[in-house]
């Protein structure tokens, strides 16, 4: 299992476990989804050197967010 790092956007700094590295994360929030692009390589990627990494980078948000959904 990856953990993929998230940067920009609302969900800027959380880290969650991906089944599958996709070049595309869909992510809910709120009551729409956010898009994160993978960029670079994983890092992490030795046995002894814990869990692989992948960067995901703000795209867009499916619908407009509104100030109240980062509350």
């Amino acid at each position: 299992m990856a953990l993929a790092r998230l940067h920009g956007g609302p969900l800027d700094g959380q880290i969650i476990p991906l089944d599958d590295a996709d070049d595309k994360l869909i992510v809910p929030y709120s009551e729409t989804q956010v898009v994160y692009n993978r960029r670079g390589e994983p890092s992490n990627t030795g046995p002894e050197d814990g869990p692989t990494e992948i960067d995901y980078w703000f795209d867009e948000a499916l619908e407009d967010l509104t100030r109240g959904d980062d509350d």
